[in-house]
């Protein structure tokens, strides 16, 4: 649409479902006049805002945004770490995750969540550590929509920044110290990093439900050890182990969680460490996004493999022979709460991979059309598309009423691309409330 065209009236479109309030509520006001564009982005606030150069001028950036960790200060949630002078390192060389069984001492910080004032999907870190022969500090990150769904954790170094599957306002952030083989231990002495959203990225927002397949189970016990997100074990435990960071609960909560069924019932449990056998074998995930054995089909174990087909020559990504192909650890109460007795074979859905509703493409039109947190003018903007376009719509919601023109709508489409909500007012469709498209 040109500047100097004014918007296609919209009609009335009223929703069947009566328990839906006013769904696509789009009311003429008064007399319409031709208004260009930026006279239309400019309205007052008192008029009902737009969503469009209402809040910031044009050359506001909106590029790439950098922060500094605080490693001074205990965040509550870490694990087998000690401080001075603000220096991260580990306090026991022998303390390591249970079901793993490494032989390398390990800690973990898990940092506060850091807000943004815009939608990013790559993040960078620059960490100043000291590396003795053998040890590792891995810096994870994960993000969480506007949505409120978390990503997975990514991996993230300075010459491989973290790339998640969809944009985010909220950044967190988990630093992994882990010791040589001969204890020595590294530390930390800075963590800063930066955070850019690549809107040319591929997405993988799809209708599929979550991942759901069976693999062989086995018990973790191990009371009295330390899981990976901190958690001491007990005789009672209900938590689960699955071989990879990427789907590590925060001690305490189910964010990452699965539902296992065994020979006689079901049971939800979070993922609180991480084994057996191997440490980056997502298997969970697709081929093309796994970590490691990106050969391997969805939903194989790498030890699975290994045991039975002689894959890797049967042994794990720590170069042991594999002795079972256990693809999950399960805690005592878990294990025995589903009914087994021993090792076995278990259906396992794994709750966080849904990725939710489709999306579907529309255009835009205007021109600077802001892109808001929340579904209202007077959230943060995040995002900001610069003349017209297409969007892909995950989901809409009632928001703030926006007014132009002499029509009003208070509809706003989430765009999983920018981590944030648009006026439909903005989105070229005869419809105020857009066909096809859920509700949030």
């Amino acid at each position: 649409m040109r500047r100097d065209q004014r918007p296609t009236p919209l009609p009335v479109s009223v929703p069947r479902d009566p328990d839906v309030r006013s769904a696509a509520r789009l009311v003429r006001r008064g007399p319409a006049a031709a208004v260009s564009l930026l006279a239309l982005a400019a309205l007052s606030l008192a008029a009902g805002p737009a969503a469009a150069r209402d809040a910031a001028p044009r050359d506001t950036p909106l590029g790439s945004v950098t922060w500094r960790a605080d490693l001074s200060a205990p965040t509550g949630d870490e694990t087998n770490v000690s401080r001075a002078d603000g220096v991260l390192r580990l306090r026991d060389h022998h303390v390591r995750p249970a079901s793993a069984r490494s032989p390398r001492g390990q800690a973990a910080v898990l940092l506060p969540v850091h807000e943004l004032d815009r939608a990013v999907d790559r993040i960078t870190p620059d960490v100043d550590v000291t590396l003795p022969a053998g040890s590792e500090v891995v810096v994870d990150v994960r993000g969480q929509d506007g949505l409120g769904k978390w990503t997975e954790w990514r991996e993230a170094s300075e010459g491989a920044p973290a790339v998640l599957p969809r944009a985010v306002t909220r950044v967190q952030t988990r630093i992994l110290l882990v010791a040589a083989p001969d204890g020595a231990a590294p530390s930390v002495r800075s963590l800063s990093l930066s955070a850019e959203l690549d809107v040319d990225a591929p997405r993988s927002v799809t209708a599929a439900a979550s991942l759901t397949t069976t693999v062989y189970a086995t018990r973790e016990g191990l009371v009295g050890g330390t899981t990976a997100n901190g958690h001491v074990i007990t005789a009672s435990d209900h938590f689960v182990a699955l071989p990879s960071r990427r789907g590590l609960s925060p001690k305490g909560s189910a964010q990452y969680s699965v539902k296992v069924c065994g020979p006689v019932r079901c049971e939800t449990a979070p993922v609180w460490d991480v084994g057996p056998w191997n440490t980056k074998d997502d298997y969970w995930n697709l081929s093309s996004a796994r970590e490691s054995f990106k050969d391997l089909p969805q939903g194989k174990p790498e030890a699975q493999a290994a045991y039975l087909e002689g894959y890797n020559g049967g042994l794990d990504g720590s170069g042991r022979r594999v002795l079972n192909p256990a693809g999950i650890d399960l805690a005592d109460g878990t294990f025995y709460n589903v009914g087994l007795n021993n090792n076995g074979y278990v259906t396992v859905e794994y709750l966080w991979t849904g990725a939710g509703a489709a999306t579907k493409s529309f255009p835009t039109w205007g021109a600077d059309v802001n892109i808001r947190q929340q579904a209202t003018s007077a959230s943060t903007r995040v995002a900001q598309l610069a003349g017209p376009t297409t969007v892909r719509v995950q989901c809409q919601v009632h928001g703030q009423l926006v007014q132009s023109n002499g029509y009003s709508n208070d509809a706003w489409s989430y765009l999983p691309d920018y981590g944030g909500y648009i006026s439909n007012i903005y989105i070229d469709n005869a419809a105020g409330w857009l066909p096809g498209v859920p509700t949030c």
